[in-house]
């Protein structure tokens, strides 16, 4: 009699369970490809102490921030991400710097100071923000392919992996025209402007998925990675 549970039943790991309900299909060339084909890039954008800023520059800043909005013919996504702020390698820096002092006065002095840093981290709720602005591009995927068209990709993978990785490099370049066209409007109103590549990238998704890790972490190189 066949058992109902001949079958060897592996409950999946916790990052591939994840994975599963991510949109993200893969992260490469800079680009996050979803799981619709569409792309995705990020620019990192500093910030500016508007409040500091006279009434004629801050007028100036808002004329310049709505020219910037009524030049874009693609929408955008603003994402800030604030995590508790950590100190503990500066507060490691500073032991070291009162073991080394010479001077017991200044031992002692750098000693109050580390106390105080660590005392009022500790009683006030410093957040450390980021600021990052996302850029869509969905390509115009071809629906008018019949039978045949199919049928000689499939007998022909090289030319369709080719064209594929031909596809990709067009898509990317338009994507990253949009981010050109994006840094030089943003670059007026006094921020700057970085777009993030492959490394920045994974470690943004996988510190923004676990937000309940204190410290952010520091992946390995892209290369290094053990991909399974």
């Amino acid at each position: 009699m066949e058992s109902l549970h001949s079958k060897k039943i592996t409950k999946p790991s916790p990052q591939v369970a994840t994975q599963k309900f991510l949109d993200i299909a893969e992260i490469k060339e800079d680009v996050i490809v979803l799981k619709n084909g569409s792309f995705r890039g990020v620019l990192a954008v500093s910030s500016i102490n508007y409040d500091l800023k006279s009434s004629e520059e801050q007028d100036a800043i808002i004329n310049q921030y709505q020219n910037f909005l009524n030049s874009l013919d693609f929408p955008i996504q603003v994402l800030i991400s604030s995590r508790k702020l950590n100190i503990n390698s500066y507060l490691e820096f500073l032991d070291g710097k009162e073991k080394e002092q010479t001077s017991e006065l200044l031992r002692m002095q750098t000693a109050e100071y580390r106390n105080f840093i660590k005392q009022l981290v500790t009683v006030s709720n410093i957040m450390d923000k980021n600021f990052y602005i996302i850029l869509p591009f969905s390509p115009i995927e071809n629906k008018d392919k019949g039978f045949f068209s199919n049928l000689f990709n499939i007998f022909n993978p090289k030319k369709n992996i080719s064209q594929k990785k031909e596809d990709f490099e067009t898509y990317k370049t338009q994507l990253f025209q949009r981010m050109d066209h994006l840094a030089a409007g943003l670059s007026g109103l006094g921020v700057r402007v970085t777009p993030l590549g492959t490394q920045e990238l994974i470690e943004l998704l996988y510190n923004s998925y676990n937000s309940n890790v204190f410290n952010s972490e520091a992946l390995g190189k892209v290369e290094e990675l053990d991909i399974q």
